[in-house]
C-alpha cells in the first residue's frame, strides 16, 4: 500500500518542520508548500490524502486555499491553523468546509489524532475500492422516507459526516433529530468510538458540571471515587446534546470554554484534560429567539451552530407516511411476537390527512395503541383513535405512549 500523501501550507520554516517530522513519523508523506500560490500548484500536480494550512500566509489566507478545495477537491479533507485563541478564525474556516482546525502552538497529540481521522475519512472516498470506516447505517438507525426532504437530508448528513465542524440540529419534537445525529457519527472517522447522548434538561443543576467534566475522588461531599464526565466517555466519538436550550446560563460558560479549549477539568483536578469531541446539539426550541430574550448565550450558539441541519415534520413529508408505517408496523409484530399487522385502507387515509403535531414518535405511539386495541390483524380507522373534526385533539393525546394513554382512559372512566 503507498503511504498517504499531505500537503502542509505555512511560511514558518520551523512549523514545517515540526509538521513534516510528525507525519513521517505516522508515516505519511509530505509536500510542503510556503504560500498559496506553492499550494495551488501541488494541488494541481499530486493527488493528496490530506492538507494542513496556516491561515496567515503571505500572499493570501488558508481560506483561499479551504475554498479551492471545496470547490475542484470536494473529498480532500483540509485543516486549518489558527492563531492561539482566533476561535472565530477556526469557525470561519469550517463553515467554509475545513475538515477540522488546530491551534497554535500546536499540540502534537491532537494533531495526531486530527491526522488520523482526516486519513480514516480518506480511505472511504467513493472509487479507492475501500469502505468507510463505519461501513452502512446500522438497520433502524437511517433516516426513512423517498420524499424530496429526506433524500436532502440523507445528502446532508452524508457531508457533515465528513467534518468535523458542531453541528445543530433544529426540529419540532418526535421528528428524530438524535436520529440524524446517530448517522452523522456512524458514518464518519468518530463512528468506531463512542456516542454519547445526554439530555441537558434531565440533569439536576447541582451536578451538572461533575456529569460534564467528572470528578475526583475526595472533592465534595459523596465523591467517593474518582468519576469520568461526559466529555471524557466521549473522547474520540461524539457528545449529542439534546435539548441544549435547557442549559442553565452559568453551565453555558463552562461548556463553551471546553469546546475552545478542547479541553475540561474534572472538579478537584489540579490540571486540564485535553478531549478529543465532536459536540453535535439539538433543540426543539428557538436557540436565536432565546439568544435575544438573554436566556442563552451568544456566543456558544455560535460555537454550536456552525452548521445548521434542520429536520422536517412529518406533515411536510406525507408521502413517507405509508413507509413509515409499514416498518413501526414490522418492528411491533415482532417485539410482541405476534402476525405481522396491516392498515385497512380507511385507516391508511386516516393517517395521511393527520397533521401529526407530535411527528414519528407520535406515529409510533399511534400505532402501538392501535396495535394493542385492534381486533384481529387489521388496523381500523377507529382504531387509531385519531381526532375528529367534531372532539379537540387535546382529547385524544396521541402524543402519548402506550402506558400512560391507558391510564388517562381509565381516570377518565372512573371520573
Amino acid at each position: 500500500m503507498p503511504k498517504p500523501l499531505a500537503l502542509i501550507v505555512d511560511d514558518e520554516r520551523d512549523i514545517l518542520e515540526l509538521l513534516e517530522l510528525t507525519l513521517r513519523r505516522m508515516n505519511v508523506e509530505c509536500r510542503s508548500a510556503a504560500n498559496v500560490k506553492e499550494a495551488f500548484s501541488w494541488l494541481e500536480r499530486e493527488r493528496f490524502d490530506l492538507c494542513l494550512t496556516d491561515m496567515r500566509l503571505p500572499d493570501g489566507t488558508g481560506m483561499d486555499i479551504v475554498q479551492r478545495i471545496g470547490d475542484t477537491l470536494p473529498q480532500l479533507p483540509v485543516a486549518v491553523i489558527t492563531a492561539h485563541g482566533s476561535m472565530e478564525t477556526a469557525v470561519e474556516a469550517l463553515k467554509a468546509g475545513a475538515f477540522d482546525f488546530v491551534s497554535k502552538p500546536v499540540d502534537l497529540g491532537i494533531l495526531r489524532r486530527l491526522v488520523e481521522a482526516a486519513l480514516k475519512l480518506d480511505a472511504g472516498r467513493p472509487g479507492d475500492g475501500a469502505s468507510p470506516s463505519s461501513g452502512a447505517p446500522e438497520p433502524g438507525s437511517e433516516i426513512l422516507g423517498n420524499s424530496r426532504a429526506v433524500k436532502q437530508l440523507q445528502a446532508m448528513s452524508r457531508k457533515l459526516a465528513r467534518s468535523q465542524a458542531p453541528v445543530y440540529i433544529s426540529g419540532e419534537s418526535g421528528t428524530g433529530k438524535e436520529l440524524a445525529a446517530r448517522l452523522i457519527h456512524n458514518q464518519g472517522p468518530r463512528g468506531q468510538h463512542e456516542f454519547v447522548a445526554v439530555n441537558c434538561g434531565a440533569i439536576p443543576h447541582e451536578l451538572m458540571e461533575s456529569e460534564f467534566f467528572g470528578h475526583k475522588k475526595g472533592s465534595f461531599t459523596g465523591a467517593v471515587a474518582d468519576k469520568k464526565g461526559l466529555f471524557q466517555a466521549a473522547d474520540g466519538g461524539t457528545l449529542f446534546l439534546d435539548e441544549v436550550a435547557d442549559l442553565p446560563l452559568a453551565m453555558q460558560v463552562k461548556l463553551l470554554r471546553a469546546i475552545q479549549e478542547k479541553s475540561v477539568r474534572p472538579i478537584g483536578a489540579q490540571q486540564e484534560m485535553h478531549t478529543d469531541v465532536r459536540i453535535i446539539s439539538a433543540t426543539h426550541k428557538d436557540l436565536a429567539k432565546m439568544v435575544e430574550r438573554g436566556e442563552f448565550r451568544q456566543d456558544l450558539f455560535y460555537r454550536i451552530n456552525v452548521i445548521e441541519l434542520k429536520i422536517p415534520p412529518l406533515r411536510e413529508r406525507r408521502e413517507d407516511i405509508p413507509l413509515l408505517t409499514e416498518r413501526i408496523l414490522r418492528r411491533i409484530a415482532a417485539q410482541n411476537e405476534i402476525a405481522p399487522l396491516q392498515l385497512a385502507p380507511s385507516a391508511r387515509e386516516k393517517l395521511s390527512r393527520y397533521e401529526f403535531p407530535g411527528n414519528v414518535r407520535e406515529l409510533e405511539n399511534i400505532l402501538e395503541r392501535a396495535a394493542t386495541l385492534c381486533e384481529g390483524d387489521t388496523i381500523s380507522a377507529e382504531d387509531l383513535f385519531l381526532p375528529e373534526a367534531s372532539k379537540p385533539a387535546a382529547e385524544y393525546r396521541t402524543d402519548l405512549p402506550l402506558e400512560e394513554y391507558l391510564e388517562s382512559i381509565e381516570r377518565e372512566t372512573i371520573e
